[in-house]
């Protein structure tokens, strides 16, 4: 099969689909993998580390979806590169469809065979290409609203680790999952007075074991929320419907009652947000505020750190492309179903179901759209 990575062209993102050292292995598994020059350069990786792993590396992103059977990025396609896609090509990438309806609109006109890596499943029922990414953006949102909480960000002014004398900032984490608990672990690490929202109580006994007390759990209810909301600094927003649009857990009333220069990071922006009144930001101006609230609502996060990133997304990502070029689609979507839970548009057909009920398309199952 003919690989093709092309560079990522959403703003201050510069993660890259495979680095040299899966290109070698790809290679190795009897495939050609062709790469858009400078594709790797945000990360260090220049075009003769390509060539030396053995890809052919190509001026154009037009002559790597030209070419290629499976195009293995990083971001959900841009407009412009939805126009590219042709009939009945691979594209294996981060999607977000539900939030999205034009993009979904432009793979479902293409005709390609669109695998997500955010639904692709696990034996555990996790989500394994989404995993790194959610450490990733939930470590980085204290970080990041750390930061927003200076006064000269429009913050409140507070150090979220306190010092002697003067209490620690207070931190709510809204979802205990992979990135909510990623969170806590880095406020925890600040010194922060944590508190996790959480509805699984088996979860809860998880995080409490983890944690120690250093990190309280409650059980969500509106109650809950809108008391430990109101009296956050800092409010990470976690939560994850796979495939589906986030739910507006915290509206534009209650955004009203929280401190003014509190902050919010909401990392389930990629989904939609969180918050009523979220909206997607970039790296290169990430921040606004809504009723005296700081909004931290970049969509993608991890870019922030793409080295890091690209590396963690390889490690899993890797060994689906491998099965994916070895096998065809077809045959390996139909020997693995955690892989075919992967499939959201087969040409032209919208295959998974949370992404058909919130954009009102009609569903066609996996099963359905490849002939099981």
């Amino acid at each position: 099969m003919l690989v093709g990575v092309p560079k990522e062209i959403k703003n201050h993102e510069y993660r890259v689909g495979m680095v040299p050292s899966s290109v070698r292995e790809m290679i190795h598994h009897g495939h050609q993998v062709i790469i858009e020059t400078k594709a790797g350069a945000g990360i260090g990786f220049n075009d003769d580390a390509y060539r030396t792993a053995g890809a052919e590396i190509v001026d154009t992103a037009e002559e790597v979806f030209a070419r290629a059977d499976m195009i293995v990025k990083v971001k959900e396609p841009q407009a412009v590169e939805c126009k590219m896609l042709r009939e009945g090509q691979l594209l294996y990438t981060y999607l977000h469809l539900a939030p999205d309806p034009e993009q979904t609109k432009g793979l479902i006109e293409s005709g390609c065979v669109a695998i997500a890596y955010e639904t692709v499943t696990d034996t555990r029922g996790g989500l394994p290409l989404l995993a790194p990414m959610s450490e990733v953006a939930g470590r980085m949102s204290i970080q990041a609203g750390a930061h927003a909480l200076e006064k000269a960000q429009g913050g409140r002014g507070t150090l979220l680790g306190g010092v002697p004398g003067v209490a620690p900032g207070k931190v709510l984490v809204i979802g205990g999952g992979v990135s909510g608990t990623n969170a806590a672990r880095m406020a925890v690490g600040m010194g922060a007075d944590v508190t996790i929202l959480e509805r699984n109580v088996d979860r809860m006994r998880y995080l409490d074991d983890v944690f120690k007390g250093t990190a309280k759990t409650v059980y969500s209810t509106v109650d809950a929320l809108e008391t430990l909301a109101c009296e956050a600094d800092l409010v990470v927003g976690a939560v994850l419907i796979p495939g589906a649009a986030a739910p507006k857990l915290i509206k534009r009333d209650l955004l009203k009652k929280m401190h003014d220069g509190a902050v919010v990071v909401d990392i389930a922006i990629d989904q939609g947000g969180c918050l009523e009144t979220s909206r997607a930001t970039t790296h290169a101006d990430p921040t606004y505020i809504e009723e005296g609230v700081v909004h931290y609502c970049v969509a993608n996060m991890p870019g922030g750190v793409a080295r890091t990133s690209t590396f963690a997304l390889n490690n899993v990502t890797l060994p689906f492309a491998i099965q994916l070029a070895n096998r065809g689609y077809k045959k390996a979507l139909a020997e693995d179903v955690h892989l075919r839970n992967g499939l959201n548009i087969h040409e032209g057909k919208v295959t998974y179901k949370a992404v058909a009920d919130t954009l009102g398309y009609d569903y066609v199952s996996a099963e359905q759209a490849i002939g099981l």
